[in-house]
């Protein structure tokens, strides 16, 4: 086997796309940077033209030369095809339109019949038709996009999509096995508006259409859709890596303090009664309340899936826990932050708060652990092409994680 067909066979490029390929594409790029791939492939042409008879000349090195050299920076550099900058201009115009297609679906106009003749039933079945082309166009771009930074987000997209299958299914949206959908119109008019509504709801942080307003208002940051990169500053860039990471940790901590039995150690009081420190404990959990709401605001922007689906699960924990949380004066509002109400923490129970805090701080703790490891480790990790159409290969150990 020659040269050029082993390394056609064993990159990135080549057929076989398995964890195995990904990992001699990296032992290809340090044989490339340490200039063990010049020597061989110096060696390469030598050997052809020692086997064609021809003769050694400077003109035919120079030539040989600039064949390795291009060659090298083909393999190191790859450009981004006409058809995946198509991918990436209509991934970034779809996603405007989506969050258009959505808002109309939110809004309580679209669910009221107008003066004009025009029912309730047949804007909503005009505004889905429009969410239904919108979704497609920015599930189908994605596939062939190179803008990770959206793609991520698509991605979950269409993971919630496939949590409401059955709920989208009672008022005839279909998803398909390609990830897109299918609109039964019929269906969709005979439906119960209010399904359709509560579905959309903005009301509810949790609902289908808040989820994926969120993920599409992520998805829109700036782009070069030219060059296929993130012209606006990633979460995980070394201006907002910091604190995003300082909140998550912090979190953790204060999600352990919370849960550990030495916070509620009673006191003695003036009278010398025995009592819970609750100045010691209020303090705690107003840190807890900050560094939730700065972590949320830092790394919800993120495009790591690990950050991401680590936020989902405290998010979700949280919300279930609302109930539970205004007993102690923690409110939670449609964007999922908290509040806290010093008063009422102060008036509550503090043995049902520590009962309370054993179970959901060791969970939000052991969460943002979590966020803090992905912000932290996986911050240099591949998100593209670059601005010199150039791509970011990660360290072989950080694809690992995801394969």
């Amino acid at each position: 086997m020659s040269f050029m067909n082993f390394w056609n066979g064993n990159s990135l490029y080549g057929s076989n796309n398995n964890s195995t390929n990904l990992y001699s594409l990296f032992s290809e790029r340090n044989a490339i940077k340490n200039g063990t791939y010049k020597k061989l492939l110096k060696s390469y042409y030598s050997s052809l033209e020692e086997n064609s008879g021809s003769k050694t000349s400077v003109s035919k090195r120079r030539g040989q030369n600039n064949i390795i050299d291009k060659l090298l920076k083909e393999k190191m550099y790859p450009t981004v095809s006409k058809e995946t900058q198509e991918a990436n201009t209509n991934l970034t115009n779809g996603i405007s339109s989506l969050k258009s297609s959505i808002s109309t679906l939110q809004s309580e106009k679209t669910f009221e019949d107008t003066e004009n003749g025009k029912t309730a039933s047949e804007k909503v079945v005009s505004a889905m038709k429009s969410y239904v082309t919108n979704y497609n166009n920015v599930v189908t771009a994605s596939k062939s996009s190179t803008l990770s930074n959206k793609t991520a987000y698509v991605a979950n997209m269409m993971s919630t999509t496939s949590k409401f299958e059955k709920e989208l299914g009672e008022i005839g949206v279909m998803l398909k096995s390609d990830g897109t959908l299918q609109l039964d119109e019929t269906k969709l008019k005979d439906a119960d508006l209010s399904k359709v509504q509560k579905l959309f709801s903005t009301e509810n942080i949790q609902s289908y259409g808040s989820t994926i307003a969120s993920r599409v208002k992520f998805a829109g940051g700036g782009t070069n859709t030219t060059t296929g990169t993130n012209s606006s500053t990633d979460s995980t860039d070394s201006t907002t890596k910091k604190p995003t990471s300082s909140s998550a940790a912090a979190l953790k901590t204060d999600g352990e303090t919370l849960a550990s039995s030495e916070l509620f150690a009673k006191i003695k009081d003036e009278d010398g009664n025995e009592t819970y420190d609750v100045k010691k404990i209020l303090s705690t959990a107003k840190s807890f309340v900050n560094n939730y709401n700065t972590m949320f605001d830092k790394a919800e922007s993120s495009s790591n899936s690990g950050v991401l689906s680590n936020l989902s699960y405290i998010r979700n924990r949280t919300s279930n826990n609302t109930k539970a949380l205004k007993e102690f004066g923690i409110s939670v509002d449609k964007k999922g932050r908290l509040s806290l109400d010093e008063d009422t923490f102060k008036k509550a129970d503090m043995s049902k708060a520590q009962d309370f805090f054993k179970d959901y701080g060791s969970y939000v703790a052991s969460n943002a652990s979590r966020v803090d490891y992905y912000m932290n480790t996986k911050a240099n990790a591949a998100s593209g092409y670059t601005s010199k159409a150039s791509y970011n290969i990660p360290p072989v150990s950080d694809y690992n994680s995801f394969i």
